[in-house]
């Protein structure tokens, strides 16, 4: 048996695993993502330890790489990652030809995990996908008759940093009112902590800023904490605004969300379908269908493992 490695090196995580030809897990992990790019080095090279330990008699013939942020096919370079800057300007087959002895592949991570996600689906595959990815930052990628649509340079489908919110926070791209600065994890906190403050003064007590994160938030929802309702309510808004913007552009035959803040499921989705059907021709919105992703955060390492396994020939 051979054995593909596919990555995804996001903003905070590092995910990885050794698929088979079928498409099949053999082994998976991850770690946390350094912000350090000669660390990010060492760590990958700890993980290719691991998998060779792991994959024991089996060759592993290949390798794919995500990484997040603006990525040139040509340069095979990240040009900007807002959440990942140590990344900007570096050439990364270079970089991994340090720890990596075989052919491997290079894309921008969510471009990955719209891939992984297309190539899962049963019967007859959708001629257009948009996938969205809710996590630190909201990644994307579009998939067209089977392959990613990269654009003229390589720098399309970055859909989290659409517009939707003119008046609100400035994103890490430099851009103001991102889908990204509304509905990612980080947004999710600023949210419920800005509502937790307001209902605090309005009872004459003082609330402080506490470490809290998106699945506490979605925790406190499903018991029924209006703050962490508020704080769903106005995220499935923007993502609505989102979703119908995608559907008049690109009236794609499917669009799937994943990403570690969709584990709130309907207590973000519902709000956004409500919302993006009142943004869109309803026609348009009638014959898009919207899911949420099959692959959770496996989604980008085996659409990195299966682009390198469909790119590389000799596989």
């Amino acid at each position: 048996m051979t054995l593909i490695a596919g990555f995804d090196i996001g903003g905070t995580q590092i995910k990885f695993g050794l698929v088979d030809k079928k498409g099949e897990i053999i082994f998976k992990g991850k770690e946390a993502t350094p912000q350090n790019f000669d660390l990010l080095g060492e760590i990958l090279g700890k993980i290719w330890g691991k998998m060779k330990e792991k994959a024991g008699s089996k060759k592993i013939l290949a390798a794919g790489f995500g990484f997040p942020g603006i990525f040139s096919p040509e340069k095979e370079m990240i040009i900007k990652s807002p959440n990942f800057p140590a990344l900007d300007g570096r050439p990364l087959r270079p970089f991994l030809q340090k720890y990596f002895p075989f052919p491997f592949t290079i894309d921008n991570d969510a471009n990955l995990a719209a891939y992984g996600e297309w190539s899962r689906l049963q019967g007859k595959k959708p001629k257009s996908l948009v996938f969205l990815t809710l996590g630190t930052g909201v990644g994307s990628g579009i998939i067209l008759e089977g392959k990613i649509w990269h654009g003229c340079a390589g720098f399309a489908a970055e859909i989290g940093h659409l517009t939707v919110n003119p008046e609100g926070e400035k994103c890490h791209c430099g851009n103001i009112g991102c889908l990204e600065t509304e509905v990612s994890a980080r947004a999710l906190i600023r949210n419920y902590l800005e509502i937790s403050e307001k209902k605090g003064q309005q009872r004459g007590e003082e609330i402080t800023a506490q470490q809290i994160t998106a699945r506490d938030i979605t925790h406190l929802a499903r018991k029924g904490d209006k703050a962490a309702l508020r704080s769903f309510e106005r995220a499935g808004y923007f993502l609505g605004i989102g979703l119908g913007i995608i559907i008049n552009i690109l009236n794609p035959e499917m669009i799937v969300i994943g990403g570690g803040v969709m584990a709130s499921g309907n207590l973000l989705l519902k709000p956004a379908l409500k919302e993006a059907k009142k943004r869109c021709f309803q026609a348009a919105f009638a014959v898009t269908k919207i899911r949420r992703a099959l692959l959770g955060n496996d989604a980008g390492f085996i659409g990195a493992a299966y682009c390198a396994q469909i790119k590389l020939k000799n596989i």
